[in-house]
């Protein structure tokens, strides 16, 4: 064992002894980058770290014809260089505008996934992707889709002992168009007052297919069903999507905080999904 200040770090051997080690009250660490912050802030003090970062079985993106199988101890860096980047250009969009270099070296779309924050940027493209996590613990493995894993603010559906060992991404049937952009207080390193994730398909000069995924306006990263419904047979011009995005900035669930106002992130959330408009209709 080794320490960083107070608490342990506990280095298993392989993934059954990560299981054990956690089920016994360490708590999972592969980049650290929320989670030494937590313990800095003496917001979270676990009796020890479980360090994952260098199991094999956690390592690696597995390129399938269907989709790709990404390790838990995957940064966000290791996904931009890899060809998965280019083959799901929602994830790298999701991913470049999270954290600063050094924190994309370190962090993990995994880790990202645990902190379960509704701000968090990499589950805007696993929730349009619809990504099963794949967990291993005490009782063996299972798989879960990732909008049943997240529950709310930091919480999630991971049982005692359990850790993510990997994601499932899909690869999306066609060639859909895609946007991201979170708004913020200021240019770097921003956590999102309000962001949108999107997927469009597109029927000739109409939409014909619609996913939708925003941050920081609801407990959980929001899908709008009703709003990509009503986005289908529509043009992809601002003033056609006007009222779906009145409606979706009557969807969302926001909160009042420090960054902004529950009405200031209605308020941004719609206006975001004229800005896809805009941005998707002057694509190349």
């Amino acid at each position: 064992m080794r320490k960083t200040g107070p608490v342990e770090i506990v280095k298993p051997r392989d993934i059954a002894e990560a299981v054990r080690l956690v089920k016994e009250g360490g708590r999972p660490l592969a980049g650290g980058t929320d989670l030494f912050v937590r313990i800095r802030k003496g917001i979270e003090n676990p009796p020890f770290l479980v360090y994952l970062g260098e199991l094999p079985e956690l390592q690696g993106i597995r390129l399938r014809e269907e989709g790709a199988e990404v390790g838990a101890a995957v940064t966000h860096a290791e996904l931009l260089r890899s060809p998965l980047s280019a083959r799901v250009p929602i994830l790298r969009l999701a991913i470049s505008a999270l954290g600063a270099p050094a924190i994309r070296e370190m962090g993990t779309l995994a880790g990202n996934l645990a902190n379960a924050s509704p701000a968090g940027d990499g589950l805007i493209p696993l929730y349009l992707l619809e990504a099963t996590v794949r967990l291993a613990g005490p009782d063996g493995e299972r798989e879960i889709p990732v909008e049943e894993f997240v529950l709310g603010p930091g919480k999630t559906a991971l049982r005692p002992g359990e850790i993510i060992r990997s994601l499932w991404i899909p690869f999306p049937e066609g060639k859909p168009l895609s946007y991201f952009r979170k708004v913020g207080r200021r240019r770097a390193l921003v956590i999102a007052i309000a962001s949108l994730g999107a997927l469009i398909w597109l029927e000739g000069d109409v939409i014909g297919k619609a996913r939708l995924a925003l941050g920081s306006v609801a407990p959980t990263v929001l899908r709008p069903r009703q709003v990509e419904e009503a986005l289908v047979g529509l043009p992809l011009e601002p003033e056609a999507l006007r009222p779906a995005a009145e409606l979706l900035s009557r969807a969302t669930q926001p909160i009042s905080d420090l960054r902004a106002s529950a009405d200031y992130r209605r308020k941004v959330a719609g206006n975001l999904l004229l800005d896809m408009a805009i941005s998707l209709s002057h694509r190349d």
